[in-house]
């Protein structure tokens, strides 16, 4: 006790600002990893993709622009843009509900939130490739060039 009285409580109070942003730090990181483990949508690395595309049927889309996709994509993906699945108007992947989906982008970032529209679509394995596409030309995967 005397330790919080005699060195954090000062502390604290010479540097308000400081202490306040470490505090908002930690409460966000405490909440986006609440939030990604009670996320439906899956996080998966290149070998669980490579497992899942050749035993289990998995369904690639790939949610990058049409020139980035024309420049190299997993073979057999299918190219739907964000904004198409946003809208609903993706009857090409509407077959794929109940197929396992995984969904690719640039580096990773973008596709959970697309996934979890497409969970709330009525989807029902979607999956993200970590480091998307990047990260699957990183290690030397094959591409088609179109």
């Amino acid at each position: 006790m005397d330790f919080i009285t005699l060195e954090i409580l000062p502390f604290v109070k010479n540097h308000l600002l400081l202490s306040l942003g470490w505090i908002v730090l930690f409460i966000a990181i405490i909440v986006l990893t609440i939030k990604s483990k009670l996320s439906k949508v899956k996080i998966i690395n290149n070998a669980q993709a490579i497992h899942m595309i050749n035993k289990q049927n998995a369904v690639i889309i790939d949610i990058r622009s049409t020139d980035s996709f024309k420049k190299g994509h997993i073979t057999e993906s299918h190219n739907v843009l964000p904004i198409d699945i946003k809208n609903a108007s993706t009857k090409i992947i509407e077959k794929f509900k109940e197929s396992i989906v995984i969904l690719v982008d640039e580096n990773g970032l973008s596709s959970t939130g697309i996934g979890e529209i497409l969970v709330k679509q009525g989807f029902l394995n979607v999956f993200t490739l970590k480091d998307g596409i990047a990260g699957w030309n990183g290690e030397n995967l094959p591409l088609v060039r179109k």
